[in-house]
């Protein structure tokens, strides 16, 4: 059974900075389960089959203008018919002053009337934003996550392998923590993951040896960062001499996270191995690839493995030019 979550209307009004016309109770026992919200210019006309009422209803410069052309009797009815329907929540854009019509149904039927001085298009894009992020489907993770060089790097492996170590390798070079032990791992897109600390171990990493510390408090708030997009996967496994490892990097692999498929690369580990560096040059090849360049590819390409006819043209130009 898929888990949904919500997000109660309070953390919505401060979030959106919205002002409270009519509440008609504590906004933090409303809760918000959908993602999606609407303009209810079928539901002002009339037409109501297919109203979900799950939905935070957005009221704009045409919805009042469509109103304001109808008969006061008319009128009346179609916005008890809309807010009859018992939304989670009305939003009123640009500042627009509430309809009299309007005001009296919310507090009949007891729904919460909000309102923004941001216009309609721009505030539904922040809202839906905001909303995609709070109630995705989401799993939690062993492992750290660090952006280096604008690549979100989680890092995977058994419990002492070295994942923290390298994790604060990383941030002493400039690059940022994001989470420490268990990471936060949203599907905000069907293409796109963003992981997260759990808010009570938020900037702590603990090392072996020394124990907990806080990055912040160390390394300033440059060092970290609340949130980051999941760009490759790098497990980390103790050195085995008995195990073939990829010494071209020719064959892409992936590991599926919430139904998204995500690079992935192992790292073997063993005694003089920088980490921190390889992480580096792993985050940086892997921005390239996303580029369009594959350095194996040019190898095989040069050494005349791969058939020219198998390469663009303008891949081939680039190839030569350097």
């Amino acid at each position: 059974m898929v888990k949904t979550f919500s997000v109660s209307l309070a953390e919505i009004i401060k979030e959106m900075s919205l002002e409270t016309l009519y509440m008609p109770r504590d906004p933090g026992e409303i809760q918000i389960s959908s993602s999606d919200v609407n303009r209810p210019g079928l539901a002002l006309g009339g037409y109501l089959d297919y109203f979900d009422s799950e939905r935070i209803q957005i009221i704009g410069k045409s919805e009042f203008g469509f109103l304001s052309d109808l008969t006061p009797e008319l009128r009346a009815q179609r916005v008890r018919e809309f807010v009859g329907c018992k939304p989670p929540a009305i939003i009123i854009s640009r500042q627009l002053h509430p309809m009299g019509e309007l005001q009296e149904a919310c507090t009949e039927y007891e729904v919460p009337l909000l309102r923004t001085k941001e216009i309609t298009s721009g505030f539904m894009a922040s809202l839906i934003s905001y909303l995609s992020v709070q109630l995705a489907p989401r799993i939690t993770r062993h492992g750290v996550l660090v952006e280096a060089y604008g690549e979100g790097i989680l890092l995977t492996g058994d419990s002492g392998v070295g994942k923290s170590e390298a994790a604060i390798e990383l941030v002493k070079r400039g690059h940022r923590l994001i989470a420490d032990d268990a990471v936060e791992i949203r599907r905000v897109s069907s293409k796109t993951l963003v992981g997260a600390a759990p808010k009570n171990i938020r900037h702590f990493i603990e090392l072996r040896g020394v124990g907990i510390v806080n990055a912040r408090r160390l390394f300033g708030m440059g060092a970290v960062k609340v949130t980051e997009r999941i760009d490759l996967v790098i497990q980390l496994e103790q050195w085995d001499s008995d195990k073939v490892y990829d010494r071209m990097g020719l064959n892409n692999e992936y590991m599926e996270i919430l139904g998204i498929e995500v690079p992935t690369i192992t790292i073997p580990v063993k005694p003089g191995r920088n980490l921190a560096t390889i992480i580096e040059v792993a985050a940086m090849n892997n921005r390239q690839k996303k580029m369009g360049y594959n350095a194996p590819q040019e190898l095989m390409f040069n050494l005349g493995m791969i058939d020219e006819t198998t390469v663009p043209q303008d891949v081939q130009n680039e190839w030569r030019r350097f």
